[in-house]
């Protein structure tokens, strides 16, 4: 099924291609990240069963997706211009389908480790919202994009709880199975659901744009921001090498009732960083509630390096770092739409994409060789360093501008103190 855009003048609602667009690709895009997060609440504890297990291999293998993501999601971009979405997007999926049953097979946690390489070989990011692109009209990108983006902080949080269900149920293996079936299922959703565009442009709001990559890396109002997505993702990967062990350890929760405290306390932090980001957005605090968010951030490592008296202490900390990190989650892109220039937005996403997706790996990495060094303390006290260390450079930032009201009534922000 081929599909052109309607033009700009037409009905200002989505249209049903577009609908379809919207939800077929969030879909796919929610299902590729779930198989990715699935592992998080639970891999550090079945890692122990395999015979070649050292913490530094299993953060390793946590975050391996993140460096082979970082290095390929810009190239898939570029490569979907040429060869076409859909193609390029088949070919992802297939290969994340490929790594996933490729861990599901192996012996040791090596061998996952090389199939979490390969899930993240699949970068379908940049074909995604490229495709997107070309289904919808641009008055209403914003919203379909917005769609797709929601759909990964719900892949997130579903996968903190499912993680340890599924795992009760099948095991570590059983989950990348799922994984590889859902990865199936996303093909089929793509084929079947999603329309095909007549033609695809290269669209400077949404996607990379290789001649203006230069620019974005010599703004350091942007390369802040792209600072601080990698400290985050660093510290929430690292957080999951010594997490599942500490609920384990000292909390004494089974490791098939820990779904019970994500589920609560994803819930009360989401419902407590709504205020917060209302603050930041629509009154004009934005510089303030982002530094006090990182500092809470900073706090609750710290308060994980204490001795806690049971599960309700430490979901109470876990609050605290979860509201203060969904508040973050929800700031940084906002602050790249409201400072990089419109042509070069879509090149500025690609690089705070390819940000974000380095800090897991580092993170995991990070994690995993603090973790052998000193148990899970020392894992917090590297996030609480690098917390500290962000800190430190978002501090410099001036409070930015209200966002540009439909009038062009505002000037575009500038972050940086230096201008």
């Amino acid at each position: 099924m081929e599909y052109s855009a309607p033009s700009r003048t037409a009905a200002a609602a989505l249209d049903r291609p577009e609908r379809r667009a919207a939800i077929g690709l969030a879909a796919i895009y929610a299902i590729r990240m779930l198989g990715l997060f699935l592992i998080l609440p639970v891999f550090t504890l079945y890692a122990q069963d395999y015979p070649d297990y050292t913490p530094l291999l299993a953060g390793l293998a946590i975050g391996a997706y993140g460096l082979s993501q970082a290095l390929l999601q810009i190239p898939f971009g570029v490569l979907s211009d040429r060869l076409g979405r859909k193609p390029v997007i088949t070919a992802g999926l297939l290969l994340f389908a490929l790594g996933s049953a490729w861990s599901a097979l192996a012996g040791s946690v090596l061998g996952i480790l090389v199939g979490r390489a390969l899930q993240g070989a699949g970068a379908i990011a940049g074909p995604v919202l490229a495709l997107a692109a070309d289904l919808t009209r641009e008055e209403h990108r914003t919203r379909v994009m917005a769609t797709i983006g929601a759909s990964i902080g719900l892949s997130f949080a579903a996968a903190l709880v499912l993680g340890p269900v599924i795992s009760r149920r099948l095991g570590l293996t059983g989950i990348f199975w799922v994984t590889a079936a859902l990865a199936l299922a996303s093909l089929a959703l793509l084929h079947l659901l999603v329309p095909t565009p007549r033609v695809s442009h290269v669209h400077g709001d949404t996607e990379p744009v290789p001649g203006r990559l230069a620019g974005v890396l010599r703004d350091p109002d942007l390369l802040r921001i792209d600072v601080g997505i990698l400290s985050l993702h660093f510290v929430m990967t690292a957080l999951f090498v010594a997490l599942p062990l500490l609920l384990r350890d000292q909390a004494g929760l089974a490791a098939d009732q820990h779904w019970r405290v994500y589920l609560a306390v994803l819930a009360l932090s989401i419902a407590l960083m709504v205020p917060f980001v209302v603050l930041a957005e629509r009154r004009g605090r934005t510089r303030e509630v982002f530094l006090a968010a990182i500092a809470a951030a900073t706090l609750a490592q710290l308060a994980l390096l204490l001795p806690h008296g049971g599960v309700l202490a430490l979901a109470a900390v876990l609050v605290l770092y979860f509201t203060a990190f969904n508040v973050l989650e929800a700031t940084l892109p906002s602050l790249i739409a409201r400072i990089a220039p419109a042509e070069s937005k879509g090149s500025a996403m690609g690089v705070y994409a390819t940000a974000q997706f380095l800090g897991a790996f580092l993170g995991g990495a990070g994690g995993g060789a603090a973790l052998g060094f000193g148990g899970p303390p020392a894992v917090f006290a590297l996030s609480a360093l690098v917390l500290a260390g962000w800190l430190g450079v978002a501090v410099r930032m001036r409070a930015p501008a209200p966002s540009p009201d439909p009038a062009g009534g505002h000037p575009p922000p500038r972050l940086g103190a230096d201008g």
